[in-house]
């Protein structure tokens, strides 16, 4: 069987969320499946690293989908040319995005839809674009995988998708990600902070991940606590102008933040094994990766009680309430003072982080692609 799939999401040294659940799906299920023939479309000049085995044919679409416009040419245009010469049973789609007039079964992968229910948080010409078309996405699609049942029940209710149709795939967690003997957290914390404890955030640095809040929220430990703890922030500044930066600048004790920008694999699994705790208190998420990644770290977690974030987390993190600076700050606290708190966290989410894995995240995307399969 010929299986084509949307693999424009995998860029060299950029992977970002969408991207790691491409990568590592179909890594496993090309190699699963030698007996199918993948056809992966890329938008631009691709890395032979994301060739994943024998059989995967790389295919490369035109025009590059970088704004709106060129989204609209690349998925109604493009893929579809590419797909009249392959010639392919099935299309698969990882980020959402599908041909709207195809005449075989697709299976997209939607990971949420956060862009209906904070549509402030996204740029005017990008917002226009996904409320008109990813209606059109949801419908066109023979099967809908998503990342969470939060997501599923979401997609359900807002665009009246049946829910036989869609599918919970869960991310996994990168195994890179664990724990560390104490003088390599010695180490890392040496390299970054001087030496002293951390707080890690880690994302994407836009207003959904509330890092306003944050900011306001160390502040006000720090005046409770009158410790050296610092907090560590890792993320591509693409949002940082506004309120984001604002808030940084007014910060009492900004020279307790470390600003350290977008970091490879490498540098994030060290910070998060070494950080106190993973403070993630966004007020939206489809699924909420660096909460499991900080699973496997042995590394406490404090996360949103919104959206998906509670149903992935479960009783293994402390949940609070991300428009209240007083809840986020209290529970830096907590995680900062009392160890006993600390190690029932630890091992909740060592119990907690066997449910996400990207082994049971590509079976899972399998059965779903199987369910459409003429």
């Amino acid at each position: 069987m010929k299986i084509a799939v949307n693999t424009r999401l995998l860029l060299k040294d950029r992977l970002e969320g969408i991207g790691i659940f491409t990568l590592e799906t179909l890594r496993r299920i090309t190699k699963a499946h030698p007996e199918h023939q993948f056809y992966f479309l890329f938008d631009r000049k691709y890395d032979e690293s994301f060739v994943l085995n024998d059989n995967v044919t790389p295919v490369v679409a035109h025009p590059q989908a970088r704004h709106p416009y060129l989204w609209y040419l690349f998925f109604e245009h493009g893929v579809p040319l590419k797909l009249r010469q392959i010639k392919p049973d099935i299309f698969v789609s990882t980020d959402g995005w599908i041909p709207t007039k195809l005449n075989i079964p697709v299976v997209n992968v939607i990971h949420d839809l956060n862009f209906l229910h904070h549509p402030e948080f996204v740029p005017p010409a990008i917002r226009r674009y996904y409320l008109r078309y990813f209606p059109k996405f949801a419908c066109h699609s023979t099967r809908i995988a998503t990342v969470s049942e939060f997501s599923r029940e979401d997609i359900h209710k807002s665009y009246q998708i049946p829910l036989d149709r869609i599918h919970v795939v869960f991310n996994g967690s990168n195994p890179a990600y664990k724990p560390l003997p104490p003088e390599q957290r010695t180490l890392v914390k040496q390299q970054y902070t001087n030496g002293k404890d951390f707080f890690l955030f880690v994302g994407l640095i836009q207003k959904r991940k509330n890092l306003a809040n944050i900011f306001r929220a160390f502040d006000m430990f720090k005046e409770r606590s009158c410790g050296e703890m610092q907090l560590v922030v890792v993320g591509d500044k693409k949002w940082w102008a506004g309120e984001i930066e604002e808030t940084y600048l007014q910060m009492k004790y900004r020279e307790d933040v470390v600003m350290l920008g977008r970091q490879q694999i490498d540098v994030l699994k060290n910070l998060t094994a070494a950080a106190s705790a993973m403070v993630y208190a966004s007020l939206f998420e489809g699924f909420g990766q660096p909460i499991v990644d900080a699973f496997n770290a042995h590394t406490p977690v404090i996360t949103s009680n919104l959206t998906s974030m509670p149903e992935i987390a479960g009783d293994a993190a402390m949940l609070v309430n991300p428009y209240s600076v007083e809840e986020i700050a209290h529970a830096m606290y907590q995680i900062a003072s009392d160890q006993n708190l600390r190690n029932d966290l630890i091992n909740k989410g060592i119990e907690r982080k066997g449910l996400f894995t990207w082994d049971r995240s590509a079976d899972l995307l399998w059965e779903t692609i199987e369910k459409a399969m003429p």
